[in-house]
């Protein structure tokens, strides 16, 4: 028999399955929590930052998408303080890459993009560290533009947890890292990938892309995030 909690977000009183995270019980009673690592369907890593919340008794924001729900948990998600974070996080990712909308592949049709503009942000308080990183165009299909690698690892997980090949990882640490195929070769010689395109569907921005495509087809994108979430619930996998 499953246990329940009682809890409040955001002055809401709501009911959920212990098992669930905040991000999961917000989502049942339409409570936005922005995310940009988080994707139904696949384990969570906690790795943007954006879902943090306020918990009353704790000092620390905590992560919505890998807290659990405790009985008589009282949470905020939204508030001048997440505001503002939520906002440097955002103005941080853009400073670490090269994300210039105007001539990105994904213009239009990236979340990144979005949840800026969510958040009224128009300029960047950051110096710009101006990866060094190359543009991978090794692949026959595929390229990965690492100045706009948000290191999300939706690529990562998706590549393991659904299509079992384990191509991808993060390699450094710190503004040192960076996604890697295989052992640290060029994608085109990966000898693991399968050319499945399952990473580029998940992609939030436009790190990873098509030969010859501006943006992924949105209908294909959208009926594969409905899939793995649809088969994510049926446990056909488990979360590490």
């Amino acid at each position: 028999m499953n246990e329940i909690r009682t809890l409040t977000i955001d002055g809401q009183l709501i009911s959920a399955d212990a098992s669930v995270t905040i991000l999961e019980a917000a989502k049942e009673h339409n409570i936005h929590i922005p995310t940009l690592c988080h994707l139904e369907g696949l384990s969570d890593v906690g790795a943007c930052r954006l879902c943090l919340v306020e918990i009353e008794g704790h000092n620390r924001l905590q992560p919505a998408c890998v807290t659990r729900v405790e009985e008589g948990m009282v949470v905020r998600t939204t508030s001048s303080r997440l505001q503002k974070y939520r906002r440097m996080v955002l103005e941080l990712l853009f400073s670490e890459g090269d994300h210039i909308c105007s001539v990105c592949v994904a213009n239009n049709a990236c979340e990144l993009q979005d949840l800026a503009y969510a958040a009224g942000m128009d300029h960047v308080r950051f110096d710009y560290l101006h990866s060094t990183h190359a543009l991978d165009a090794s692949h026959d299909r595929f390229v990965v533009d690492h100045h706009r690698c948000i290191l999300c690892a939706r690529c990562v997980r998706v590549c393991a947890d659904v299509e079992g090949a384990h191509t991808w990882d993060i390699a450094g640490r710190g503004h040192t890292a960076h996604l890697v195929s295989d052992l640290a070769q060029d994608w085109g010689e990966a000898r693991s990938c399968t050319s499945c395109g399952k990473c580029l569907l998940v992609c939030p921005t436009g790190a990873l892309f098509a030969k010859g495509f501006v943006v992924s087809d949105p209908q294909n994108k959208q009926d594969f995030l409905r899939y793995i979430a649809n088969t994510k619930s049926r446990k056909a996998w488990k979360d590490e």
